[in-house]
């Protein structure tokens, strides 16, 4: 994926504009994504990625991020840094706060405190429109399709300059081509989840954020899935945040991992280390993580971890 810091400096200079008009404590930007043809966008999807160790640069970070609704702080402290293609994962119960870290890294919500920087550039409090602007694709878990509209519109629509081809991600995607011109209302729930990542893609994410991507599905569905993920950062060399509950399948295909509990970081590190150590993960959830680098348990009732489970899907 070619790298796009004339897109990132452009968005951000317009966004300093329009945040200057900004009256303080103002809620959450617009709500819509450019969508025109001439809109700038990343590179395609043949671009490789160009990971080297940790020789990383940073696409997505955040710093001392706290995040909420209005006054009511739901997630805080959060300090994280995504490189070119690599797959960060968000774990934690329900309600621990991984959705609204989602949103406000999209710009749906406006951050309490701290900062947020695409590619080094500070985009803290953009709205929505500006972030998607400057390479911010947000999949949210109920997909947002237009169900009356079939999976070729669905995906020629969002398509921008320099994004993956319709093309490209029919070829992802198979089953997308075969159901190109069926509604997406009447798509499987795994066929709907494709294309909310097929849209997403022909977009040029600099930074693709997943919110649940297994919500609803079988879990046959759910493991023929992960490996795309993991597919499409080393091929298109976006920065992916993954909020996932299948913990284990998350944990095979992600760089890095954190477990949110009550709104606190309990847990973090390599996936690889996390996946290899279920003690310090299941201490991790219940809130009384003690591994090195964990914050404290904050003393609230234990929750369980759990795993999303559907047969609505038949297998692929």
């Amino acid at each position: 994926m070619s790298a796009a810091p004339e897109r990132t400096r452009d968005a951000v200079s317009a966004d300093a504009s329009e945040r200057g008009r900004l009256p303080e404590g103002e809620g959450g930007g617009e709500q819509g994504s450019p969508r025109g043809a001439d809109a700038p966008g990343g590179g395609a999807m043949s671009a490789a990625s160009e990971r080297t160790g940790d020789a990383v640069s940073a696409v997505l970070g955040c710093e001392g991020l706290c995040v909420g609704y209005q006054r009511t702080t739901i997630a805080r402290d959060i300090t994280v840094s995504v490189g070119k293609g690599e797959i960060l994962a968000v774990l934690g119960p329900n309600g621990a706060g991984k959705t609204t870290l989602l949103l406000t890294l999209a710009g749906f919500l406006r951050p309490i405190a701290g900062r947020v920087t695409i590619d080094g550039h500070d985009v803290t409090g953009s709205s929505a429109r500006r972030m998607n602007r400057a390479g911010m694709v947000l999949v949210p878990d109920s997909r947002a399709l237009f169900t009356t509209l079939s999976t070729l519109d669905n995906i020629s629509i969002a398509r921008r300059k320099g994004g993956a081809t319709v093309s490209e991600v029919m070829d992802l995607f198979p089953r997308l081509r075969a159901r190109a011109k069926v509604k997406a209302g009447m798509l499987s729930g795994g066929e709907q989840q494709m294309l909310a990542v097929a849209r997403a893609l022909v977009q040029g994410p600099r930074a693709l954020l997943i919110d649940e991507m297994s919500m609803g599905l079988a879990p046959i569905i759910v493991e023929q899935l992960m490996p795309l993920v993991r597919q499409v950062a080393d091929e298109t060399g976006a920065a992916i945040v993954l909020v996932e509950q299948h913990v284990h399948l998350a944990l095979e295909i992600a760089d890095t991992a954190m477990v949110l509990v009550h709104g606190d970081v309990s847990l973090s590190g390599k996936a690889a280390e996390l996946r290899d150590d279920p003690a310090a993960l299941e201490a991790a959830y219940l809130g009384a993580a003690t591994a090195s680098g964990s914050q404290p348990a904050t003393g609230k009732e234990p929750e369980p971890i759990g795993t999303a489970t559907s047969s609505a899907d038949p297998p692929a």
